[in-house]
């Protein structure tokens, strides 16, 4: 397995639960902790939960989010301006 901790956590990327605390530099208790509370959304395929290195990146920094959203509603606009268009 290659080494997370020299990789860049990338938005779209999927990461288990290990990866993921060592990542954040976290133990395997808080990272529980942070998934129960909803700190940090997961999803459970087959037993194990799966993370999105988008929700990773919104936890650590919430500006990285704001730019996301904002690419979102413009390309949304974009969208329903050409369908009203039709």
């Amino acid at each position: 397995m290659e080494n997370v901790l020299t990789k860049e956590i990338k938005p779209n990327g999927v990461y288990t639960t290990s990866e993921t605390q060592e990542l954040l530099k976290i133990s395997s208790s808080t990272l529980k902790r942070l998934l129960k509370n909803g700190i940090l959304r997961a999803n459970k395929v087959g037993g194990n939960y799966r993370i999105l290195g988008k929700e990773i990146l919104q936890m650590v920094s919430p500006k990285v989010e704001k730019n996301a959203i904002r690419s979102y509603l413009k390309l949304k606009d974009k969208v329903v301006n050409k369908i009203n268009k039709w």
